[in-house]
């Protein structure tokens, strides 16, 4: 896998636990974290108003039906619509 070195300074204590952490759990650790993120941004933008739910789903890269079970998750009660039902119940 080829992809872009970077440098980042952590604190003390996360860089000893992270220290000796396997290369490839630390890429999936940064990539969760990284999609958590975006989806807490797209669902912050959508509770404020100021993007549908649709707009946050597609921000976000999940589906409206992901993007949905978030939301619950965050006591948000997101939109119901005949497309949601149908990809919950697929």
């Amino acid at each position: 896998m080829s992809g872009k070195a970077m440098t980042i300074e952590l604190p003390p204590s996360l860089s000893d636990e992270l220290g000796t952490t396997n290369p490839d759990l630390l890429r999936e650790i940064f990539s969760r974290g990284l999609r958590e993120i975006k989806i807490d941004q797209a669902l912050d933008g959508y509770a404020r108003g100021g993007i549908s739910f649709g707009a946050a789903a597609e921000r976000a890269g999940v589906s409206r039906s992901d993007l949905a079970r978030h939301a619950h998750a965050r006591g948000m009660k997101p939109p119901s619509s005949a497309e949601t039902l149908a990809e919950e119940l697929g």
